[in-house]
């Protein structure tokens, strides 16, 4: 017997018990930026390996170690993208969507980074992000922001979660602080750990965000970015904490939070949770001031976040807020008997469908006896069972037997049902 081919390790299925609840979700956040006026757009899995490259950073984790990259049969490379947002800004280049006009952008999808597989972080994995560009000012920084909160409140997660600020200043004020930083940790080589002296020389600022324990009195003594910044970034922080504060948004200065890709300039943030162990991290983003230059374009602002579906959803779940709604169940099951049913409860099925569009339901195939369909009807989740045998169909009429409580069952005409179901359902059409 041949071995079974199974899923590659980190990429997994989503079976259909799961779905309803990524719809629920997904659905939640469309809805959301409706009501912002963001435009959805999509973009390919497959990019050409610079655009990693040169937006993310070639000394980066994602670039050196995580990312899935090939050559096709022209020899071209090729990479699954690790992230939304490069690609995000070279649809927009490419398609003319950044000439002298302000966008407001969002997508979904699956990315793909190696790294190693864990509850709530996947090889495949799948990201809703956000991108504005055009607009310079903190108050898209925080509209962006306000944008996220809204989405925790409607997903019943806003006691449960953080908001982190930090701002990296200008690519000059950074230059100019990392020299301060590298002279600071050279002074601590002997505390480093592995991964912090292979950044020391290549990304310095990444080594304030190590969660390894044994450095944590280096760290909280190493020099803040925050002193160090231009005043033009300065005065865009404190427009923007003074924004959320008008609108009672809370949240903390994070003056370690630095963010992991080389993109990034003045605001960050990051909105955390202590829910999921190390996995804290729900939502991260930031301004990119410079990334739009940097593939080639003209100089032009822009500011987003991603947030990893998975992790999102893995924290509905621990916290139990996913309502009940969410994960809706058949209403109807039909089932049928003897020799004239063929093709009646079909029939019927796509007459109630007709009639009252929204209604879940299923009708039985593939034979068998009334009691081993209404187990089916049964296991199916469905509210009611619709029965059809000779004698209601030689007298136009249809037995509902009610499958979660304890009524009894009626029969009814069939010219009745369209009328009555949403009664006995308790929902409307």
């Amino acid at each position: 017997m041949s071995k079974k081919i199974q899923a590659i390790r980190g990429m997994n299925d989503l079976l259909p018990e799961q779905s309803p609840v990524w719809q629920y979700v997904e659905s939640c956040v469309r809805a959301l930026m409706e009501t912002y006026g963001y435009a959805e757009i999509r973009t390919p899995i497959l990019e050409q390996t610079a655009l990693f490259a040169r937006s993310i950073g070639e000394v980066t984790d994602i670039v050196e170690k995580e990312m899935y990259t090939f050559n096709d049969r022209n020899g071209d490379s090729l990479t699954l993208r690790p992230e939304g947002t490069a690609s995000c800004v070279r649809a927009a280049m490419e398609n003319g969507l950044l000439h002298n006009q302000t966008q407001r952008l969002w997508y979904q999808g699956p990315m793909f980074r190696h790294e190693r597989p864990q509850k709530g972080r996947y090889r495949q994995f799948h990201q809703v992000g956000v991108e504005a560009y055009g607009l310079e000012g903190p108050d898209i920084d925080a509209e962006v922001i306000l944008l996220t909160a809204r989405l925790w409140r409607r997903l019943g997660l806003n006691e449960h979660v953080t908001l982190e600020l930090n701002s990296l200043g200008s690519s000059a004020a950074r230059a100019a602080y990392r020299e301060t930083l590298v002279t600071y940790f050279e002074q601590h080589r002997d505390v480093l750990d592995e991964d912090s002296s292979r950044r020391l020389s290549t990304n310095p600022m990444r080594i304030l965000d190590s969660k390894n324990p044994d450095m944590a009195p280096i760290l909280a003594d190493a020099p803040r970015l925050m002193d160090h910044l231009d005043d033009e970034s300065r005065e865009h922080f404190e427009q923007l904490t003074t924004l959320l504060d008008s609108v009672g948004i809370e949240y903390r200065i994070n003056p370690r939070l630095v963010r992991g890709l080389d993109y990034y300039s003045r605001t960050v943030f990051e909105w955390t949770t202590d829910a999921l162990g190390s996995q804290g991290t729900v939502c991260a983003g930031g301004r990119y001031d410079g990334l739009v230059e940097q593939l080639g374009g003209k100089p032009t602002p822009a500011v987003g976040f991603a947030m990893g579906m998975e992790r999102l959803i893995l924290l509905l779940e621990t916290l139990d807020v996913i309502p009940d709604d969410a994960q809706p169940g058949l209403d109807v099951y039909i089932v049928g008997q003897g020799e004239q049913i063929h093709g009646t409860t079909l029939q019927l099925g796509e007459t109630l469908r007709n009639a009252l569009p929204g209604i879940r339901l299923q009708v039985h195939c593939g034979g068998g006896g009334f009691r081993s369909q209404i187990k089916k009807a049964d296991r199916s989740g469905a509210q009611l069972a619709l029965l059809l045998g000779e004698e209601e169909i030689a007298n136009d009429m249809v037995t509902i037997k009610f499958l979660r409580n304890d009524r009894e069952q009626v029969s009814l005409p069939q010219d009745k049902l369209t009328e009555q179901l949403p009664e006995l359902l308790g929902r409307s059409f």
